[in-house]
């Protein structure tokens, strides 16, 4: 079986406000990812600062800061082979007039500002992300009947 990870994914207030949650959970669903865990979160400006703390010197990070916490977003964690890059690759290019018809970005939005979803872009990213998202037991590890049918057998 190919590399299993764990990435984060985040749809972001405009995604909640435009009633895309179930939408966007059910792409990666059918994909074949396992959704290992889930919450909707009124994010605060200190957990904002901290997910974007990259960015910090940026002349963009208030106005990230600003928008991520200006109302509630989903942060879900997700599990398959190499998720990170799936998701990602799912989500679309960050500029939306630049992602492939097909992704979300391609097929939900219009402005950068407003992008709709996140996602970790390293392993060590989606290590640092969940643990900031999700506590300790909040992650869960179950057998789903389907991945037979969606993951390679291990060797």
């Amino acid at each position: 079986m190919t590399d299993v990870q764990r990435t984060l994914l985040l749809v972001k207030p405009d995604g909640v406000q435009r009633l895309l949650v179930g939408r966007v959970l059910q792409r990666f669903e059918d994909r074949g990812l396992k959704l290992v865990g889930l919450k909707l979160v009124q994010v605060d400006r200190a957990l904002a600062e901290q997910h974007y703390a990259v960015h910090r010197e940026k002349p963009f990070f208030n106005g990230l800061v600003d928008f991520i916490t200006s109302g509630p977003l989903v942060a879900a964690a997700l599990e398959g082979p190499n998720a990170i890059a799936v998701v990602r690759a799912m989500n679309g290019a960050t500029r939306p007039h630049e992602a492939e018809p097909g992704s979300i970005r391609g097929d939900f939005a219009v402005e950068t500002a407003q992008n709709l979803v996140h996602a970790s872009d390293s392993a060590e990213t989606a290590e640092a992300e969940l643990a900031l998202w999700f506590k300790p037991g909040e992650l869960l590890e179950y057998q789903r009947e389907i991945d037979r049918w969606v993951l390679a057998p291990a060797e």
